[in-house]
Parts: structure tokens; sequence; C-alpha cells
């Protein structure tokens, strides 16, 4: 059996999440930050679609294009997030490598910023990977990382490895100068072993077969799969023997009744027909559930279990999700 959070998951500075869309990939992104986090440990949150999910997932207003503490967790660990804007990433960029600083204002009040994030479909997508690169790399006069780690709430896995390659094509149109020197650093970082990628999936047909082709796609890219986070567990209240019987439909009402009975509860013909369709509709799901992990298998990647929250999600349920992850083994 593969443990959940191996040693080579332990020392990865970047950790890029995605998954199918409705899979919940932002709210594990978050929980992952959370867990690792702990024992003092200084995490960015990044996201890249400008949906504001963060924000959201927090109950804050929407993320500024700064790096705000979003959280702290216990032992003096802190959460901060980040909002990539592309515009934003590129006057930075200009700033950065031309000192374009009063031309790059002016660029902005033209248009001609948007003109080109347009003209050039990919750019987005490099300008973004280039700044996750920035925050990854980033140190202080000792030599001390600004942060020891990074969670990326990546596109979905329909176009991840595209995003995540996006700057490869720059290297090979721009061959000197300081953009072919970010560019470089990027693919490095991002084909290093400092780099992850974790799959979000549901116990569910459609996102485990997309989850296993995103991670033939991944390897075929030479980027490195991490783990599959396996959403929304609800534990099963069967024991293992009974589900295949309830499966079929072979529930002994006149069994449930008398076993409820001998407990001293009495109820209805009618309530005890709604119950039996519950175990019935239990076994098949915990049957399928049981399909859908078989065939995660075949990734021949750790496992995650996140369990699902009844009542939903807020700041309290993602540090609780933390915790989750936490004692299965993430650090």
């Amino acid at each position: 059996m593969i443990e959940p959070w191996t040693d080579d998951l332990a020392r990865a500075r970047l950790h890029v999440v995605t998954g199918k869309g409705g899979t919940g990939k932002t709210t594990v992104a978050a929980a992952l930050a959370l867990a690792l986090a702990r024992h003092g440990r200084r995490v960015l949150l990044v996201e890249v679609e400008e949906r504001q999910g963060i924000a959201q997932l927090f109950g804050r207003d929407p993320l500024p294009y700064s790096e705000e503490l979003i959280t702290s967790v216990g032992d003096g660990g802190e959460v901060r997030a980040l909002a990539v804007d592309a515009e934003a990433a590129l006057m930075e960029y200009l700033s950065m490598f031309y000192s374009l600083g009063f031309a790059g204002r002016t660029l902005r009040r033209m248009g001609a910023v948007e003109f080109v994030t347009t003209l050039v479909p990919g750019l987005p997508d490099v300008l973004q990977t280039g700044k996750v690169k920035e925050c990854v790399e980033r140190a202080d006069r000792t030599g001390r990382r600004r942060y020891d780690a990074v969670v990326l709430d990546a596109p979905p896995t329909g176009r991840v490895v595209k995003f995540l390659n996006a700057t490869q094509a720059i290297t090979d149109v721009a061959k000197i100068g300081p953009i072919r020197n970010q560019s470089e650093g990027v693919v490095r970082l991002l084909h290093s072993g400092d780099t992850v990628v974790h799959l979000v999936s549901l116990l569910e047909d459609m996102p485990v077969r997309e989850t296993l082709d995103t991670v033939a796609e991944l390897d075929g890219a030479n980027l490195r799969p991490g783990a599959v986070f396996v959403n929304r567990v609800r534990p099963s209240r069967l024991a293992v023997a009974a589900v295949a019987s309830a499966t079929n439909g072979t529930v002994d009402a006149d069994a449930v009744r008398e076993g409820l009975a001998s407990s001293g509860l009495n109820l209805t013909s009618r309530t005890i027909e709604g119950l039996v369709d519950e175990v019935v509709d239990d076994a098949i799901r915990a049957r399928a559930a049981s399909r859908a992990r078989a065939q995660l298998r075949e990734s021949d990647l750790p496992t995650v279990d996140v369990p699902e929250m009844l009542d939903g999600i807020d700041v309290d349920a993602v540090h609780e999700l933390a915790e989750a992850l936490l004692d299965q083994g993430v650090r």
C-alpha cells in the first residue's frame, strides 16, 4: 500500500492543485495550505483564474494583487493569499525587467495592456506562472525563503498541462534577454522535484476518468504528479457483507422493524419503507465508490481522503479538513 504522503511530497515547495470542475479543488487547496502551515511554517495560497474563490471561501472581500494574511494556524504558522491578476502581473513584469514605471501606467490607461494580453492568448498563463515562480523563490538577505511552501489553486484538469507548459513556448521564441532567462527559470521550477501536481477527484466515474487521463498527460509532459485528493468522502454506514445484498434490494424490512422495536423504537410501516430505501441507496453509493477507488489505484499515486462536510464549507470547515489531512500524514 502506498503511504498517503511520501517524503518526496513533503520536500516539494510548490504544490499545484487541479481537478475537474466541481470537484472542490479550491477547498482542497485551502485545506492543504492550512495543513502545510503547521509547526510555524509560512505558506502562500495562490489563485490564478480571477474567480476570487479564496476570498469567498474565507469570507473576505475580494483580494487585491498583494499577499494578504488570510489565517493563522497553531504553532505560529500563517497562510497568506494572493489572487494573481494578469494585467497587474504584466505591469509588474515590465517594471521589473524594463523599468517602465510611468510608461507602463500610460500603457494601462491606453488599454494597450489588455490589447497585448488578448493578442497573445497564452500570455496571461505565462505571466501568472512567472509570478508563482517569483513567490516560490523569493528570499531575504540571509537566503531564507519568504515562504516554506506555495499552494497554487490551478486551472481545471482540462487545461492544467497547457497552463503549466505555456512558458515553454516562450523559451522557443525568445533566444536571449530577460524574457528568455525568466522563462527558463519558470520551466526549470515546474519540471523540477520542487513542484508536484495534485489532483482532486470524487468517487464518481467522470472525475475518476479525467483524473487518470490527466495523470497520463502530466507524465507525457514531464510534469510530476503528486497525490490524488479524494474529496467529499462519505463513510458507508453498512457492513461490507451487507452492501452486496442491499444493493440487490434484498433488505428484510421485518428484521429492520424488529431490530428497531427491540431498541424501543416502534415506527410505522411507511417510515420503515423509507429507511429500507435509504439503506439501498447507501449500499449503491458504497459499491460505486468502491469501484471508483479501485480505478484510482491505477494511477499508482498516493491518495488522501477529504471527508464530506455535511454542514457546508466555511472557514471552520476548512480548518477541520486541514486536521483530516494532517491525520493522514500530510506535512
